[in-house]
C-alpha cells in the first residue's frame, strides 16, 4: 500500500512538473513545416530535442502550414489556443505574404492580431522575423522588414530580427528552389532563435 502510494505521489509530481512547464506552440509556414524534408530534419523537431536534451519538460506543438500566411494564421489561431492551451508562442508568418506582394501594412495588421490574442490567454511570444530577397524593390523589402521591428518596439516582444540569417540567400543552405532550407541548414535556424527562447522557457 505505502509503495502504490509513494508510486502514485511520484506520477502526480511528474504531471505536475510537466503541466507547469506549458506547451510550446508553433504557428508557421513552410520553412517550419519542414518542406521538402523528413518531419524529423527540421528545426522545429530539433527544438524538441534540444529541450529533452537540456531538461526541459515543455510539450512542442507544431502548427505549421505550408503556403499559410499571416491572415491565415489569424484566422486559425483561436482554435489552436482553445485546443492547446499554449503557455508561449512561435509566430513564423510573413513569408508568403511578401512572395504575394501582399501589402506591409496588413502583414503587420495580422500578425499584431495574433500576438494580442495569444496575450489575451496569457501566454507569451516569440515573433521570428524575415526578411524578403532583393529582386522585389528596395521599397518594398524595407517596408517589409520593418514590420517585424516595429511590432517588436509597438507590442513589446520578443524578436528574432532575421530568422534566417546565415542560411536566407546562401545557396550551399537552400533546396533547389531557393526558398526553402536544406537539412543542414534546420540546426542553424535553430541556433538562430535559442538565444531569444530560452531565457522564455
Amino acid at each position: 500500500m505505502r509503495a502504490w502510494l509513494l508510486g502514485g505521489c511520484l506520477a502526480l509530481l511528474l504531471l505536475a512538473q510537466e503541466t507547469m512547464a506549458g506547451t510550446l506552440l508553433v504557428v508557421g509556414d513552410s520553412i517550419s513545416a519542414a518542406l521538402g524534408l523528413e518531419t524529423s530534419q527540421g528545426w522545429v523537431s530539433l527544438l524538441e530535442k534540444r529541450l529533452v536534451e537540456q531538461g526541459y519538460q515543455h510539450r512542442v506543438i507544431n502548427a505549421s502550414i505550408s503556403g499559410d500566411t499571416s491572415a491565415g494564421g489569424l484566422a486559425r489561431l483561436p482554435a489552436l489556443l482553445d485546443e492547446y492551451q499554449p503557455s508561449l508562442v512561435i509566430i513564423e508568418l510573413g513569408g508568403n505574404d511578401g512572395l504575394r506582394g501582399q501589402s506591409p501594412a496588413q502583414l503587420q495588421q495580422n500578425l499584431a492580431g495574433m500576438i494580442d490574442n495569444v496575450r489575451s490567454r496569457g501566454a507569451s511570444v516569440l515573433l521570428l522575423g524575415m526578411r524578403l530577397p532583393p529582386n522585389y524593390g528596395a521599397r518594398y523589402t524595407l517596408a517589409f522588414s520593418q514590420v517585424y521591428s516595429a511590432l517588436a518596439e509597438e507590442k513589446q516582444v520578443s524578436l528574432v530580427p532575421f530568422f534566417l540569417e546565415g542560411v536566407g540567400g546562401v545557396p550551399d543552405m537552400m533546396q533547389a528552389d531557393g526558398i526553402h532550407p536544406q537539412a543542414k541548414a534546420q540546426p542553424r535556424l535553430l541556433d538562430n532563435l535559442w538565444p531569444t527562447l530560452k531565457p522564455m522557457l
